[in-house]
């Protein structure tokens, strides 16, 4: 379970600016921030299946994807994580990648799916529940959950509100980074257990993960929880700082990378 939030095209020095934690099982094998693909491709990397969750490239595209809570899941799905790579290696617009993607969504566990190229302007919504399709992202703050774009969350709603806060406080200037993720992604104020959405599982599981920031443990496979949260900033003259915080054996250690987009083709 992750969440973010997002501003597209709608802040005067920042076309984009992105805040998201990675929630998942602290025994699953995970690669910290770091170029890889012959160094044309940054983001962690989940050492399991081989994807990623958010990554960003040196010619100003980027990508990042969260499941959608469900309760069945389609036994021997395609990987996931595998979106964000595949967009990021080819060539297509994220309107074509979004075309490729929905003829494969039946193959694969519910995602969200968000695709961009900074040069053109250009950021789609894909998604495979309660349906199949994708839309074009308006301008604006947006959030991400397990569930569809901006849908109202408890958390969701919280994380929107504080963001908006910041956005105001700070204005035309430049954003604090490290700042911003200390004060917003470790909130770990929790839903009244009268209004748990999505309300598909017993409040016993859906209530430790209606943080923003998770920490819990489930019987029989171990601690569970935020293991990273991740900042995208893209400026108008198109640099990037791509940071991240990550837990390594039950100590958080960060790491930033700043790079210039580079628009040839």
């Amino acid at each position: 379970m992750c969440i973010t939030v997002f501003m597209w095209q709608s802040h005067p020095k920042y076309p984009f600016l992105l805040l998201l934690n990675r929630d998942e099982f602290h025994s699953r094998p995970t690669e910290p921030l770091a170029w890889w693909d012959g160094e044309t491709i940054l983001g962690g990397r989940d050492v399991l299946c081989g994807g990623t969750w958010l990554a960003s490239s040196k010619n100003g595209r980027l990508a990042f994807l969260t499941n959608f809570r469900e309760l069945q899941n389609i036994p021997q799905s395609n990987t996931r994580g595998d979106l964000p790579l595949r967009f990021l290696q080819s060539d297509k617009s994220p309107e074509e990648f979004a075309e490729e993607v929905l003829k494969e969504a039946h193959l694969y566990n519910g995602f969200n799916l968000v695709l961009a190229d900074i040069c053109t302007s250009t950021m789609v919504y894909v998604f495979n529940r309660p349906n199949h399709g994708y839309l074009s992202v308006t301008p604006g703050i947006h959030v991400l959950t397990n569930a569809s774009l901006d849908a109202p969350w408890s958390k969701a709603e919280r994380l929107r509100h504080s963001f908006k806060e910041l956005v105001d406080q700070y204005g035309d200037g430049e954003f604090p980074i490290k700042e911003m993720v200390e004060k917003l992604m470790t909130n770990t104020v929790k839903d009244d257990d009268k209004c748990l959405l999505p309300g598909i599982r017993p409040p016993e599981f859906e209530f430790p993960l209606s943080s923003i920031f998770v920490d819990t443990q489930f019987p029989s496979v171990g601690p569970y929880g935020t293991r990273s949260t991740s900042a995208l900033f893209v400026t108008s003259n198109k640099e990037v700082t791509f940071y991240e915080k990550h837990l390594d054996q039950k100590q958080w250690k960060d790491n930033m990378v700043t790079y210039q987009i580079s628009e040839t083709r």
